[in-house]
């Protein structure tokens, strides 16, 4: 027996180029940020932070696996490291991944602050501190996860003009983030896992250079 498709009402894309590209994963993630990842090699220009729910240990070999699909240079953030083109940061486990502005430099902060939406590292904390810098030049990715972690965050990134693609109902695992975001009408587009690399190439990062 299917599952009743609901129907989705998707938002404008922003128009700027994205400057950072953010995504957000939980429950079958791993997979998911191999499949995304695999098409950015060298086109992707721009830094990607991902947040991947994971206890602590994990999220160092689930950076190591991304480097190793992706091509890039991907490894836990550290705190007060440069955020830099051609590099993919991963949450730590235990912590909130946030970018900030200091001495004139975007940098990783760490955070122990509680978690949010019982989760930590979270979503929501990280997309908050890139509106803060980035505006409308964000482009945010929600992939597979239990839950609707990254639902507010993906409310202020569409409020500041960026853009937000979530995975489809057929290919998470779990549709709770993904279908969080995607129900709520914030999202440019809900692609089966195999489309969004491809469509994130096209989505003008690739001419971020």
């Amino acid at each position: 027996r299917s599952r009743e498709i609901k129907p989705v009402v998707l938002w404008r894309p922003g128009t700027d180029r994205p400057e950072i590209l953010a995504i957000g994963s939980s429950t079958g993630g791993p997979q998911a940020l191999f499949n995304v990842l695999s098409h950015v090699k060298d086109k992707v220009r721009v830094p990607i932070v991902v947040t991947q729910h994971m206890p602590a240990t994990f999220t160092t070999i689930l950076a190591e696996h991304i480097a190793r699909s992706s091509g890039v240079v991907a490894a836990e953030g550290q705190d007060g490291e440069p955020v830099e083109r051609d590099r993919i940061y991963v949450a730590p486990g235990d912590y909130h991944m946030t970018v900030a502005e200091e001495n004139g430099r975007r940098v990783i902060r760490l955070l122990q602050t509680p978690p949010e939406n019982f989760c930590r590292p979270s979503v929501d904390p990280m997309l908050r501190s890139l509106v803060q810098l980035y505006g409308r030049r964000i482009l945010t990715v929600i992939l597979t996860g239990m839950g609707q972690d990254g639902l507010n965050g993906c409310q202020e990134v569409v409020d500041a003009g960026g853009t937000v693609v979530a995975q489809d109902e057929a290919t998470s695992v779990v549709w709770g983030m993904p279908g969080a975001v995607a129900m709520a009408g914030l999202c440019s587009a809900v692609l089966p896992i195999d489309q969004i690399g491809p469509h994130l190439l096209k989505t003008a990062v690739s001419a971020a250079a």
